[in-house]
C-alpha cells in the first residue's frame, strides 16, 4: 500500500532534499498525527498540490500536532497530457461535493461549476463563495486518498456564456446527452491539448443551451443505454475517454526526480 499523504505548503517542499528533514504541522500534522495516528518508522509522502512530492519516514512527534520525517526522495509530477476539465451543472443538495470527488479520483485536472438553467439549485451571491469552499475543501481530501501529486483546480461559478467559450478554445469539446447518437467511445482523444467535458444538470440541457455549445465546435456524445446522474455521468466519461488515452497507458509518463533520473 502506497504512503499517506499530507500537505505542505510549497515553499516548504523547494528546500526538501534526499536527507533532508521536513516539519508537517497545523492541521495536517494534527491530521496525521491525532486522526490517522502515523507513529515513528512509518512511511509518509508530503505534497504541495503542484505536482511535487517527497516521500521518507517519520523520524519524532511532537504533541498533537507536529511530525518530522527524513526524506528518501523528492520528485516533480510531469503536467499531465491531454489536461481534462469537467463543465459541472450544478446538483442539488451535497451531490455536488460528491461530483468533485469522484472527479478528482478520476484524475480530473479542472472543475468548473455551472450554472445551467435547468439546475435545480443555484448559488446565489451571498452563498456562492461558501459553496465553492466546499467543493474545493471536498477536491483537497479527495486528491490526498487518491495519492495526487497535483490537485485539481477548482474554479468560480460559471454561466453559460463562459462555458460555450471554454469550449471554443477546447482541442477537444464534448457535451453529454441522453438523446446523442454518437457514442462516447468514437470520440478520438487527442495526446495533448484540452479536452472540456460538459456535464448537464437532471433536468437536462434547454435547446438554447445545446445551440450555443454545439456553436462552440462541442460534439454531443451518449454514454450508454443507461441515464447516469449528473453527480456521476462526469466521472464514467471521464473514465471511458481516458481508458485507451496516454494518461492511463501502462507506458505513461514517469516522474522526473529532482536529480534528473527517472522513477518508474
Amino acid at each position: 500500500m502506497t504512503a499517506p499523504v499530507f500537505v505542505v505548503d510549497g515553499a516548504a517542499l523547494q528546500e526538501a532534499a534526499p536527507c533532508s528533514v521536513v516539519t508537517v504541522n497545523g492541521p495536517e500534522g494534527r491530521h496525521a498525527v491525532t486522526v490517522r495516528r502515523i507513529r515513528i518508522g512509518e512511511a509518509v509522502a508530503v505534497v504541495d498540490g503542484l505536482g511535487r512530492r517527497a516521500v521518507g519516514e517519520v523520524l519524532s512527534i511532537s504533541g498533537k500536532d507536529t511530525l518530522q520525517f527524513a526524506v528518501y526522495s523528492v520528485d516533480v509530477e510531469p503536467l499531465p497530457q491531454p489536461r481534462v476539465t469537467v463543465v459541472q451543472a450544478l446538483p442539488k443538495g451535497d451531490r455536488g461535493e460528491l461530483a468533485v470527488e469522484l472527479l478528482t479520483e478520476v484524475g480530473v485536472d479542472v472543475v468548473v461549476p455551472w450554472s445551467a438553467a435547468n439546475c435545480m439549485t443555484q448559488w446565489r451571491p451571498e452563498r456562492a463563495e461558501r459553496a465553492w469552499q466546499k467543493w474545493h475543501d471536498t477536491s483537497v481530501a479527495a486528491a490526498k486518498q487518491s495519492r495526487r501529486s497535483r490537485f485539481p483546480i477548482v474554479r468560480t461559478l460559471a454561466a453559460t456564456t463562459e462555458v460555450a467559450s471554454l469550449l471554443a478554445s477546447a482541442d477537444l469539446a464534448v457535451v453529454l446527452h441522453e438523446d446523442a447518437r454518437r457514442p462516447i467511445a468514437s470520440v478520438d482523444v487527442p495526446e495533448a491539448g484540452d479536452v472540456v467535458v460538459v456535464v448537464g444538470p437532471e433536468g437536462g440541457l434547454t435547446q438554447d443551451e445545446l445551440v450555443a455549445f454545439e456553436g462552440a465546435g462541442a460534439v454531443c456524445v451518449r454514454l450508454g443505454p443507461t441515464v447516469l446522474r449528473t453527480s456521476s455521468a462526469g466521472m464514467a466519461a471521464v473514465a471511458a475517454m481516458l481508458a485507451g488515452s496516454r494518461r492511463w497507458s501502462v507506458s505513461s509518463e514517469p516522474n522526473v526526480a529532482l536529480d534528473g533520473s527517472v522513477e518508474g
